[in-house]
């Protein structure tokens, strides 16, 4: 139960570390172009889906973070939203990669065109989703549009002033920075086992060295690393108005709450029910179970069907519409953030999944 316990709160500090840390960069070039970026960003057409794509295809969940994001804030359309989270299978991708590494690559760009696809056809039919922020919740205040200099103080001054919300920023995206270093923020798949007969040569492949979960978790890091300097060399007033009163009091507890209470009830009822065994007790129904367990907004539950890929028990057809409509913990802040935009996402990627399993079944692949 402590472990379960402890699960629950590392992934919730992961997700909501990840989340808040974008979103403290996407303020800080918002302020340092005086809001022109989302301009560019928002008439971008094609060239969004692609983007949205590239950053769902990337292994684990955090380019999701940065779509939903930047969804919520009305800055790229529903359908950049949805080929984001479709193109993206969580954390999953890391122990695929780690069996599988050409399957996992296949997957991954069977994903990439089903979801810019699915991308065009919704921005074709949904011109205007509602969304919980406008672009313009990224406030640009008077203060900020004077001069490019006017977002940096001078960072001797800040420290030997410091605020409360500058101290205990700097404190947590340290704390943070130390955690990820130390691997004490990785996930534990677990996913090796029962696999005899596969090769485990992908710590000399390209994929097991550059896509580890070890190595982007690295990469978070330095991305976290220039959040910590933003936090220490930025004006009182960005520090007080953008990062504190924006980020940390509206979005934190949002996401917080919402990810600490789903990933409780989800954890506690796998403790208390096997998802795997109850898979593999139900061969003939494993289309719609994969689909089923797909709806799911955590990674973990789905590593079954990689298990069962992996074993030959399952076609690539019935992974792949696992992994369409899974997004691994992606679709938390969202679920947190926007109800509508979660449940609408999950029926489009239900649908996908669906025909894309029925398409691979009848093929034979």
């Amino acid at each position: 139960m402590y472990h379960v316990v402890a699960s629950i709160l590392q992934n919730t500090v992961i997700i909501t570390s990840f989340v808040l840390v974008m979103m403290l960069l996407i303020e800080y070039v918002n302020v340092n172009t005086k809001g022109k970026w989302v301009t560019r960003f928002q008439g971008s057409g094609f060239r969004q889906l692609l983007l949205a794509a590239l950053l769902g295809v990337i292994p684990g969940c955090l380019g999701g973070f940065v779509v939903v994001s930047l969804f919520t804030h009305n800055i790229v359309s529903f359908g950049a939203l949805v080929t984001c989270l479709i193109a993206s299978f969580g954390d999953e991708a890391f122990a695929m990669l780690a069996i599988l590494p050409k399957e996992a690559l296949i997957l991954s760009a069977i994903l990439f065109v089903i979801a810019i696809v699915t991308g065009l056809v919704t921005d074709f039919f949904v011109k205007k989703f509602p969304t919980p922020f406008d672009s313009e919740h990224f406030v640009i205040h008077d203060s900020d549009k004077h001069s490019h200099s006017d977002i940096r103080g001078n960072w001797r001054t800040n420290l030997q002033h410091v605020t409360f919300e500058r101290a205990l920023l700097i404190t947590g995206i340290i704390a943070l920075i130390v955690f990820i270093m130390m691997g004490w923020l990785e996930h534990q798949h677990g996913a090796d086992g029962g696999h005899a007969g596969h090769s485990h040569d992908h710590d000399h492949s390209f994929s097991g060295i550059l896509l580890q979960e070890r190595w982007l978790n690295i990469l978070f890091a330095c991305v976290s690393l220039f959040a910590l300097f933003i936090v220490i060399t930025v004006h009182d007033h960005f520090l007080k108005e953008h990062l504190w009163e924006h980020i940390i009091k509206k979005h934190l507890p949002k996401i917080f709450l919402w990810t600490l209470g789903v990933l409780t009830v989800l954890s506690f009822g796998q403790y208390f029910m096997d998802i795997g065994e109850w898979v593999e007790r139900n061969p003939g129904y494993m289309l719609a179970l994969a689909i089923l367990i797909g709806l799911i907004p955590e990674s973990g539950p789905h590593l079954v069907f990689i298990t069962l890929f992996a074993s030959g028990a399952i076609p690539f057809s019935v992974l792949l519409a696992n992994s369409i409509v899974q997004e691994g913990h992606a679709g938390l802040p969202l679920l947190a953030e926007s109800k509508k935009g979660f449940l609408c996402m999950k029926l489009i990627s239900v649908a996908v999944g669906l025909l894309a399993g029925l398409a691979g079944y009848v093929i034979g692949f």
